[in-house]
């Protein structure tokens, strides 16, 4: 178990460094100081690497969707709960910056990512309830709007981290900041006087200029 662990470990480095495209099973084993033959006795193959990678990955954001529904729903606790997320990603950065090539290439990973779509839009959804029940957002005018959102929501974190690679930027915590504070801008239009206050107590007056006075 524990060289198993190691493997994984070392892999997702590598990974993040150069892509999942780039390191070969060669590659970990001699970062591993191992033999390929030894980490073969582990992994026959490179993409059970990738799948074990994504299934750790994933049952930690899948744990956080079942705690949604006891968290508090302010907008301080929203962008609390985003960059712990987009911080968890980037620890899987190889992953979401190669989103497209990799769960096309693998069965396993693209039917796993589309069946937890649903639970992830299921949360959104749970999170806009709050957020109205607190007086936080506006009710929708039409009914498809906060489906609407909830998608915008969903494409916004996976391809944050895709953005800052195909525009060569780096991945810090002022990027951090900057990209929370971008997925927290989506809910603006909809916000009540008191989310609109709290918007202006989370968001840094450097990074926007105070919407309301």
């Amino acid at each position: 178990m524990r060289s198993t662990k190691k493997i994984l470990d070392a892999s997702r480095l590598l990974f993040n460094q150069k892509s999942f495209s780039s390191v070969t099973i060669r590659m970990i084993a001699e970062s591993l100081k191992m033999s390929s033959g030894n980490l073969n006795y582990h992994f026959k193959k490179r993409e059970e690497i990738l799948e074990s990678l994504y299934f750790e990955m994933s049952s930690e954001f899948e744990q956080r969707l079942v705690d949604f529904p006891e968290m508090e729903f302010s907008m301080n606790q929203l962008k609390v709960e985003i960059k712990l997320t987009m911080r968890r990603m980037i620890d899987y950065q190889f992953f979401w910056t190669d989103l497209y090539n990799i769960i096309n290439s693998n069965e396993n990973i693209r039917t796993h990512f589309h069946e937890v779509y649903s639970s992830r839009y299921k949360s959104y959804m749970l999170l806009f309830k709050g957020l109205r029940k607190n007086k936080i957002i506006k009710a929708s005018i039409f009914k498809w709007e906060f489906q609407n959102l909830s998608e915008q929501m969903i494409l916004n974190n996976n391809t944050w981290l895709y953005s800052i690679a195909l525009y060569g930027g780096r991945i810090n915590e002022s990027i951090i900041e900057e990209k929370a504070n971008t997925m927290i801008s989506i809910l603006y239009p909809y916000l009540t006087l008191k989310g609109k206050i709290e918007f202006n107590e989370i968001i840094s007056s450097n990074d926007f200029p105070q919407l309301i006075s």
